[in-house]
């Protein structure tokens, strides 16, 4: 017999000493059973803990589209299969009130950071130059802007952002920036655009595409061309939130007025795109794409110019020299289409106001000049818009800010359509459309302001947005 074989016929010495193996055998599987029971805890733990994916973003801009061009497509003889499909697989406004003034530039920055012009430091499309000295530039630059943007927002939480024409975009905080600027429509405000944009990004993108539009080309044909690049860049740099501004709508309404048979033309293709770039996103972010529209305002036609820098240079207010260049200024009015900000070089000085007031008075007393109403600095305070404006002029729709110096006060018009008429304008009414995880199918959010677009796109992001004027839109009580 082998030692193994003896020992294991050997009887026990007592009975105790049988006892201890069936306790030590039995210990272990308590404690077997203990530590899968815990295993099995931390598990189901993990799995309740585990963090919904965050979603990615995809912020439209469709310039100067109208709510009813959506709501109401029949009634103006649109199809638009695409941007109808929000209405049922997500939510809705009826109509977006926005800012003072209702133009491009400061309507963007406030889609942005849910603030107020006034707040948030872009004042009007052009900057205020009223001696002509910087060839009538615009509020490219995001140092302009004085409150966070969704950028700076998802920068700040560690995500990747990527934007494409959107303005007020040189120098802001996004990983992937083709940002919108021009000067003279020439070549090298190509140069310039490359300069300013993430290096290379363009060229990379653009392999066996048209060339990258310039800042002077916005028109539809140049929206589907930078549609194309904003779809390789989503789907090369999988960025966590993405911008896309297309103006090719606003062109066509300004140069024919809003549902013309061009500007209708315009929006159906346009469209087109928004069905594209919804795809790619669905594709590259499966399960956690949320797509939304935005546009910045509405549009009224235009029958008539007015000409007040005319009025006031003919009151002597603003003066020029014998080549007619103006070298200096008591008061002048700072062009917002369908409005005009007046400015006192020394708001202080009580005499010079008197003027203007007077001067204002006399031409609103007149119909035929189409002002509407005249703010004063304090109502201006309480719109949100021009701090540092003494009035603001707002005309009637048919009517727009004219530009020329000396001549007729009221004019035939440089544009057949604008905007930039106070928001409580109906006509000057945006909109807003979003579809994605977490919003319901099919609501209706009413009439809602701006400032709650940011605030909601930054709570979809779980970043922080300071300087959000009002709160996010609760899906469950949109109305809060």
């Amino acid at each position: 017999m082998t030692p193994a074989a003896s020992a294991a016929c050997r009887k026990p010495r007592s009975s105790a000493a049988g006892i201890r193996p069936r306790r030590a055998a039995a210990a272990i599987a308590v404690a077997v059973a203990a530590t899968v029971a815990v295993l099995v805890a931390t598990v189901a733990s993990a799995a309740v803990a585990a963090p919904v994916q965050r979603p990615f973003v995809l912020m439209i801009s469709i310039d100067g589209l109208k709510p009813e061009a959506v709501l109401d497509a029949a009634d103006h003889g649109l199809a638009l299969p695409n941007l109808r499909r929000f209405l049922v697989e997500g939510a809705h406004a009826r109509s977006v009130r926005g800012v003072l003034p209702s133009l491009t530039y400061p309507s963007h920055v406030s889609l942005l950071t849910g603030a107020a012009p006034a707040r948030h430091g872009v004042y009007a499309n052009t900057t205020f130059d009223p001696l002509d000295r910087n060839d009538r530039g615009w509020y490219w630059y995001a140092e302009d802007v004085r409150v966070p943007t969704l950028w700076d927002a998802a920068t700040a939480a560690g995500l990747t952002t990527a934007n494409v024409y959107w303005p007020v975009s040189v120098g802001a905080h996004i990983t992937w920036n083709l940002p919108q600027i021009w000067r003279r429509g020439t070549d090298d405000d190509l140069k310039l655009q490359r300069a300013l944009s993430t290096p290379g990004l363009d060229r990379a993108l653009g392999a066996g595409l048209a060339p990258y539009p310039g800042g002077m080309q916005e028109t539809v044909a140049d929206d589907e061309i930078r549609a194309q690049y904003a779809m390789r860049l989503l789907e090369s740099k999988h960025p966590d939130f993405m911008t896309v501004y297309l103006t090719g709508l606003d062109t066509a309404q300004h140069h024919s007025g809003p549902f013309s048979a061009a500007a209708n033309a315009t929006l159906e293709r346009l469209d087109a795109v928004v069905g594209r770039l919804r795809a790619a996103a669905l594709r590259a972010a499966p399960g956690r794409a949320l797509v939304c529209v935005v546009s910045d305002h509405g549009f009224a036609r235009v029958e008539h110019d007015v000409n007040l820098l005319a009025a006031f240079h003919e009151a002597g207010l603003v003066r020029t020299d014998p080549s007619g260049k103006i070298v200096d200024w008591d008061a002048t009015p700072w062009p917002a289409g369908g409005s005009a900000a007046v400015m006192l070089a020394h708001p202080e000085d009580s005499a010079t106001r008197a003027r203007v007031a007077s001067l204002l008075a006399r031409l609103a007393a007149d119909p035929a000049n189409g002002i509407a109403r005249v703010l004063d600095a304090d109502e201006l305070a309480r719109s949100g818009g021009f701090p540092g404006a003494t009035y603001l002029v707002a005309f009637r729709e048919g009517y727009e800010t004219g530009l020329a110096l000396d001549g007729p006060l009221v004019t035939a018009p440089a544009n057949a359509g604008m905007h930039g008429y106070p928001p409580d304008d109906p006509a000057m009414r945006a909109t807003f459309l979003i579809a994605g995880p977490g919003v319901p199918a099919g609501l209706d959010l009413g009439d809602i302001d701006m400032r709650r677009i940011a605030p909601t796109i930054a709570a979809a992001l779980r970043v922080r947005l300071a300087g959000a004027e009002l709160a996010a839109i609760d899906w469950s009580h949109p109305g809060g």
